[in-house]
């Protein structure tokens, strides 16, 4: 058997210590050659009793612990006994778990000294104004780019199943929950396109509660509609009143 030359106060337990000591005679876990390991092991903590650790009583104590599995294993066994769980799977497990443990704390200190010198600035909010728009819109014109979007939609979409439509009956979706829907959309951002609320998944009468939703907030002032010529689409955003 190797001389120990380990000091133990460079271990953070007795874990640690066994851990590294399996690691050194390479043997398995799963299969810990008790014997060996305990020898080993009482040697490396002769003369704690002396030391000053904090953890002195956790050496002891896994001491004892080993000793008596040792113990288990060097006795006879019966025929009774036979299914009994091998002693050294209990501490296998623990083992393993602190193996664990301690290679995702070494990742974690990789990290740790990768942004230790590192400087973060705060991020800054920014207010984006919106712009003053004076021109006036026809209905019909909103209506138009609507009527565009339905067909570009009916075109894409799958052909209906006519054959059910008397079993299954009408789809019946409400304005208030298309309303709803695009004052969620603002929220995530204070300006929107009219095209972007219709989704190429959409039912007709999705598309035509939604389109009624933004009329009526427009009629209730808690929406405009700005046309953009770069995108050749109306810009729909949340009026004061409305937020």
């Amino acid at each position: 058997m190797d001389t120990i030359l380990y000091k133990l106060d460079s271990f953070e337990g007795p874990l640690d210590l066994l851990l590294t000591l399996i690691q050194k005679n390479k043997v398995n876990i799963c299969d810990i050659p008790i014997v060996d390991i305990t020898a080993q092991y009482m040697e490396a903590i002769d003369g704690i009793e002396e030391a000053d650790l904090d953890n002195t009583s956790e050496f002891l104590v896994m001491a004892a612990h080993l000793l008596y599995i040792k113990s288990k294993m060097l006795l006879p066994k019966n025929e009774a006994d036979e299914d009994e769980e091998d002693p050294r799977e209990e501490l296998a497990r623990r083992l393993i778990e602190y193996q664990q443990f301690k290679e995702a704390s070494k990742e974690l200190r990789k990290s740790e000294f990768s942004t230790k010198y590192m400087v973060f600035r705060e991020a800054e909010k920014i207010d984006f104004p919106i712009p003053e728009y004076s021109i006036n819109h026809e209905v019909d014109e909103l209506v138009e780019a609507f009527n565009s979007i339905f067909q570009r939609q009916l075109r894409k979409a799958k052909p209906e199943k006519r054959a059910f439509s008397q079993i299954v009956g009408r789809e019946k979706v409400s304005v208030d929950d298309m309303v709803e829907k695009i004052c969620k959309a603002l929220r995530r951002g204070r300006r929107i396109q009219f095209e972007a609320l219709f989704k190429p998944e959409d039912s007709k009468p999705e598309m035509i509660a939604t389109f009624l939703a933004v009329l009526e907030m427009i009629k209730l002032n808690r929406l405009y509609a700005n046309y953009d010529e770069n995108t050749r689409d109306f810009i729909l955003s949340a009026s004061n009143e409305g937020r």
